[in-house]
């Protein structure tokens, strides 16, 4: 029986170190993700996606496994949480903009801290703030790529129709939401093409494959291409089982 206790004991310890160095991995995932509507003159949008940061500090290490150029990046909401130092977000941050020119949406977590001093830091290293906002990319032919960000919507913050008020008509529209719940305030005629979120962390723990929130991936809902991470940080508990840590480098282009 105590060979049998301490058996158990010594997997439940293996199996918490194990999770642990999930949650500490430093994965850079290659998408190449094609639509048929999107603007021919700009060739390609190359864009890394970092979603729930939380208490991660960004190092050279996971710098160095972006291996292309990168157009700009997308931090997917949560960069921070409750009992995180600033400096460790500032640091993150010009760790980022070492990639490119960053853009920010809000997450739920990121209103554990004091936003106002957040919103001055983002706003003092040129981070744009996508808060119910769009802004324009433009090619030398004059096609457009629209850029939106929806705030937090389990804050009840979110107004997507305040974000499409930013864009004309024509162009392609790609929406940053950290939480994908956002799919459902999408309307056909919005003519929205592609949605990065983050938040539910692919469910974090998972157990013979089952979890509070689905894995991460791409789905194809409501005529728009949805895309959620797992994100690259934890919350509450800092391990993963079965939803492994993970950053995104998306090369979007257009169909052949």
């Amino acid at each position: 029986m105590v060979l049998f206790i301490s058996c158990i004991s010594l997997l439940l310890v293996l199996l918490v170190v194990y999770m642990s160095i999930e949650a500490k991995r430093t994965i850079v995932i290659d998408h190449q993700v094609t639509f048929a509507n999107f603007p021919e003159t700009f060739g390609s949008l190359r864009v890394f996606f970092i979603s729930d940061i939380h208490q991660r500090t960004i190092t050279d290490r996971l710098l160095h496994k972006v291996k292309e150029p990168v157009d700009f990046v997308v931090i997917g909401g949560d960069l921070t949480e409750k009992g995180v130092p600033l400096s460790r977000v500032l640091h993150n941050i010009k760790q980022l903009k070492k990639l490119g020119p960053v853009y920010f949406v809000w997450g739920n977590n990121d209103y554990e801290v004091d936003y106002h001093e957040l919103d001055a830091l983002l706003l003092s290293e040129n981070v744009v703030i996508l808060d119910n906002t769009a802004v324009k990319l433009e090619s030398d032919q004059g096609e457009h790529i629209h850029l939106l960000g929806v705030d937090d919507t389990s804050k009840k913050r979110a107004d997507l129709s305040l974000a499409l008020q930013d864009c004309d008509e024509d162009g392609f529209k790609m929406l940053i939401s950290h939480n994908p719940s956002i799919i459902h305030k999408v309307k056909e005629e919005d003519q929205i093409d592609f949605i990065l979120s983050g938040h539910t962390h692919g469910g974090q723990i998972r157990f013979f494959g089952l979890g509070p929130y689905e894995l991460g991936g791409f789905k194809e809902m409501k005529g728009t291409k949805l895309f959620v991470s797992n994100g690259y940080g934890t919350t509450a508990l800092p391990l993963r089982l079965g939803a492994r840590a993970e950053t995104h480098y998306l090369v979007i282009s257009r169909t052949k």
